[in-house]
């Protein structure tokens, strides 16, 4: 198997975990599992590009290195709500709380650095975000 799809592959799951585990975020793990399968496996590159969920966020991507604004405050949101609840309900007080928190500056300060694309408002659809 090609190095770059085993990336893809790890890329991918990580995204996935993060779908579940809100102190990941999904949205740069997936976008980078395209990039690896763009450069690997045109098959699996164009599953992702058909998937209704991740497919217009990676054209987006793609095409004009941004996402929608949706896709941003939902990652975020879903971060630090489901994040924050998680660590205070849920993870044991000290470094585990903090390291718990850590991850979710981290994450936050990731997706805050992807660029919204122009007129996309909260549409993640590729055709609507037209320059």
């Amino acid at each position: 198997m090609n190095p770059w799809s085993v990336l893809g592959v790890v890329f991918l799951l990580i995204g996935g975990i993060g779908v579940v585990l809100p102190l990941l975020p999904t949205t740069p793990f997936v976008l980078v599992a395209a990039g690896c399968f763009a450069r690997s496996s045109p098959k699996m590159h164009a599953w992702l590009l058909a998937n209704p969920v991740f497919g217009p966020m990676i054209v987006n991507w793609e095409k004009k290195k941004c996402i929608s604004l949706k896709v941003k405050l939902t990652a975020l949101t879903m971060m630090i709500v489901v994040g924050g609840a998680s660590i205070l309900f849920f993870v044991a007080p000290g470094w585990h709380s903090l390291a718990g928190l850590g991850l979710i500056v981290l994450g936050s300060l990731v997706v805050l650095s992807l660029k919204v694309c122009p007129g996309a408002g909260y549409s993640n659809d590729p055709e609507k975000s037209k320059d």
